[in-house]
């Protein structure tokens, strides 16, 4: 791990202003805590795509062309930050249904064993009351945070239980085969991005970059 402090991976929607307002709120709790985090509609592919997505500049068809190669670029970006980029995860379960994409992140931080909490602040439920015990499971205390403010503190608490339990066996080499080609594509991406400045691009270098992107998800191993 590169970075001097825990770094938090902050799961959640993140597909309109109010949610990405919503996750914001969440890293920058952790962070005046004394955190670095990972927020993927700052810091990820997310927010460059689904800004060109929406643009009336960039037509459909173009789009299309290099969507689904760019979208498994996302995933495995994604992967990586969370197994081996960031120490803890956040997830944002505040919703009328809880984030697809988070409930993914999710279970997978729960079964690499990494420290995780579950933010909700959301009445709104499904089970006479309570939340899907195969969601509230993956905290292992089956119980949410309703406050940001609590979220460090229970990150901690969490992080002291997981440690009592000695070595965690799915770091390394512990990692199946399977998951580490994603990985190994993941970092890829990621050292690949951090070279090309793709975040300070213009629109027009960012759909070059993309198609680059794109290349390197058709020889990815693993997703012929």
């Amino acid at each position: 791990m590169k970075h001097s402090k825990k770094r938090v991976y902050c799961s959640g929607p993140l597909f309109c202003p109010e949610e990405q307002w919503g996750m914001k709120a969440i890293a920058d709790v952790l962070e005046k805590a004394g955190y670095d985090t990972f927020l993927p509609q700052r810091d990820g592919l997310e927010k460059y795509v689904m800004g060109l997505a929406n643009d009336p500049r960039v037509t459909n068809k173009m789009f299309r062309r290099i969507n689904q190669f760019v979208s498994r670029a996302i995933f495995s970006v994604d992967v990586y930050q969370i197994i081996e980029g960031c120490d803890y995860l956040v997830f944002n379960m505040n919703g009328r249904t809880p984030d697809e994409g988070g409930v993914v992140e999710t279970g997978i931080a729960f079964a690499v064993q990494k420290p995780l909490v579950i933010y909700k602040k959301d009445y709104r439920t499904k089970f006479n009351g309570s939340d899907n015990s195969m969601l509230t499971g993956l905290t292992y205390t089956f119980s949410t945070v309703g406050q940001m403010e609590r979220i460090p503190a229970e990150l901690e608490k969490v992080a002291a239980s997981l440690e009592s339990l000695g070595p965690n066996p799915y770091s390394g080499n512990g990692i199946p085969p399977h998951m580490q080609k994603v990985l190994s594509f993941g970092k890829k991406v990621w050292k690949f991005l951090g070279v090309v400045n793709f975040f300070e691009a213009g629109d027009e270098k960012r759909l070059d970059l993309l198609d680059q992107i794109a290349a390197m998800s058709k020889e990815a191993p693993g997703f012929a």
